[in-house]
């Protein structure tokens, strides 16, 4: 672990406020000024808003709140269904509008970024954020805006762009660090969820001021990891280095409209999001060999459970094989789902990966000739695909969803690509 202290702010960290119905506000005159919420689909009012606008979360409105609690605390809501393709190309075009101003380090997310500052911007923080604001005011337009944190770390600038929401910019100096923490709540904290504030709770540690007050090994040893440790370099104005992540899974879940909650039409939506994952696994040059399917029951007394399953098989990358541990896997795991129980949700993940020119052969799998006929096929067929951009090929029925945007969504930790719509 790499640390050193900073002198000046070094990063710039970018949150867009209300990203989906600041967009929905900017490319429809008719819903600026006015309280808007983003929902999945238009043909029920027992699903929830996605996304709302700063108008209506004033009015209390808030992100992930069922359509009919929404409308009782703000009678006026525009309810309008999500559009994640508009979404995707409103972030490239921003993307570009503020690498324009300045280098972006990282994307986390599609209304998520952090910029590394060079040795001008560093002596000039509030000027850089201005900038920033102003080509998107100017080249975009008024009603996307963004909340702009900086500071000596990433984590730090994460944790005080949040400080001052909508559009606003904080900016946090090294020399004044830790004490503007001290009275922020722990879940503004990237890295102290749920559980971790229950272990800090047993451990006398009940508000920020005093978790700061704590040393190094201390952090260490109530995170079980070297993860504490950073977090207290962090948190103290240190720039620390941590090893870069590895992709873990390629996965897509969808809710089901209420019309298709039955096993049958559960499959279908499953078998294609796996489809559309292995695509993206393929475009990566990786392999997978193991398989997750998940789901999300309703029952009558409104409750939600959740069941799994997984299966593992030889490496592979390609359709029919995917679709073959697929359907062995569904057969396992759906006959034994409470009856009573509708399914809300469904998703599917492929994990255990390995990279293409890195993937070992199982001595006892015999890699034969059907195997690599299979992965030829699959190419070809993602280059026909490619080359229409849609789906013009595939193995086995191709029936999208009622919604439409399947493994095409919005999300908040990955940026479509193009190619999801397809």
């Amino acid at each position: 672990m790499s640390i050193r202290k900073p002198e000046t702010p070094e990063q710039l960290y970018l949150d867009f406020d209300g990203f989906f119905a600041s967009v929905e506000q900017q490319a429809n005159p008719k819903l600026q000024g006015k309280p808007v919420g983003v929902i999945p689909f238009d043909t029920t009012d027992f699903t929830c808003v996605i996304a709302c606008s700063k108008e209506a979360k004033k009015r209390g409105v808030k992100n992930v709140m069922p359509i009919r609690e929404a409308k009782k605390r703000c009678h006026d809501l525009i309810l309008v269904p999500q559009k994640p393709d508009l979404y995707r190309r409103a972030h490239n075009t921003l993307i570009n509008e503020i690498m324009s101003v300045t280098p972006i380090e990282a994307i986390k997310s599609i209304d998520e970024l952090t910029c590394k500052l060079d040795q001008y911007n560093r002596q000039r923080p509030n000027l850089i954020a201005a900038n920033i604001k102003k080509r998107i005011h100017d080249n975009i337009g008024p009603h996307i805006t963004c909340s702009i944190g900086l500071a000596a770390n990433r984590q730090l600038a994460k944790i005080a762009c949040k400080q001052d929401k909508p559009n606003g910019t904080t900016i946090w100096h090294p020399k004044d660090m830790p004490g503007p923490l001290e009275d922020i709540p722990f879940e503004d904290i990237p890295g102290i969820g749920g559980r971790m504030r229950k272990r800090l709770y047993q451990a006398g540690i009940f508000n920020t001021k005093t978790l700061l007050k704590t040393s190094p090994k201390q952090m260490r040893a109530l995170w079980r990891n070297v993860t504490g440790e950073r977090i207290w370099y962090a948190l103290h104005g240190y720039d620390v280095k941590a090893q870069p992540s590895k992709r873990g899974m390629f996965g897509h879940s969808r809710v089901l409209p209420p019309e298709n909650r039955s096993q049958k039409e559960a499959k279908a939506c499953a078998r294609l999001l796996l489809v559309k994952a292995a695509r993206r696994m393929r475009r990566e040059k990786y392999y997978a060999s193991k398989l997750w399917l998940h789901f999300t029951l309703r029952f009558p007394n409104k409750l939600h459970k959740n069941f799994s399953g997984d299966l593992s098989f030889p490496p592979c990358q390609d359709d029919q094989a995917i679709l073959k541990a697929f359907h062995q896997l569904w057969d396992e795991t759906a006959p034994h789902l409470p009856k009573e129980g509708r399914i809300l949700k469904v998703g599917v993940a492929l994990y255990q990966l390995e990279t293409a020119n890195s993937r070992q052969l199982d001595l006892f799998y015999n890699e034969d000739k059907s195997r690599q006929k299979w992965e030829k096929i699959n190419s070809a067929i993602d280059t026909l695909n490619s080359k229409y951009s849609k789906t013009i090929v595939s193995i086995g029925p191709w029936q999208p969803p009622a919604g439409g945007y399947a493994g095409g969504k919005i999300s908040y930790v990955r940026v479509p690509g193009a190619e999801d719509f397809w």
